[in-house]
């Protein structure tokens, strides 16, 4: 049996494949951290947004979030889900609030800065999230736009919670 480090790597590796099949790259979730963030870490790039986004990739809790939803939107897309719940996703319907509940429940993990930065980004549908959102490409993202959201904002909490370590980068230029 693999390690819980084997395994969070795995997992990770996982997440990656299945967000660039499904149209997302590390570089667009951060270029919704810096959007989300840039009057609050001055000086925020790319490079930190990405270490930020890969803190909250290797978290087990959020993997967990990830891989199902991902797997439910690529089940939807291929018409595997029974009905009722085949026509709910390919339709997006409104009131099935479960892709949000679960993007709530990944930003948690990071504090209450995380769950109004989701809320904040969902509701402007800004960069990839606008993409995703997008009904006329034939994709189902019912769940990824909402963890996309999600990641970028829980990646915002970690930098909240992390000023040290961000002092230390812009001091030096290193990263854990």
């Amino acid at each position: 049996m693999p390690s819980d480090v084997e395994l969070d790597e795995q997992y990770y590796n996982h997440i990656i494949r299945n967000l660039k099949m499904r149209g997302v790259t590390l570089p667009d979730i951060a270029e919704l951290v810096m959007f989300l963030e840039k009057d609050y870490v001055h000086g925020l790039d790319e490079k930190l947004s990405i270490h930020a986004i890969k803190k909250v990739l290797h978290k087990r809790e959020a993997q967990n979030a990830i891989m199902t939803g991902i797997e439910l939107d690529v089940l939807a897309e291929k018409g595997l889900l029974s009905s009722p719940m085949q026509r709910i996703m390919r339709t997006d319907e409104s009131t099935y609030g479960v892709d949000e509940n679960l993007a709530i429940t990944l930003s948690s993990l990071y504090g209450s800065v995380s769950v109004t930065n989701y809320g904040y980004v969902d509701k402007l549908k800004h960069g990839i999230l606008a993409k995703l959102n997008d009904k006329s490409t034939g994709k189902i993202n019912v769940f990824l736009d909402d963890l996309v959201g999600a990641i970028a904002a829980a990646a915002c909490g970690w930098l909240a919670h992390n000023e040290t370590k961000i002092a230390e980068y812009f001091a030096n230029g290193t990263l854990d």
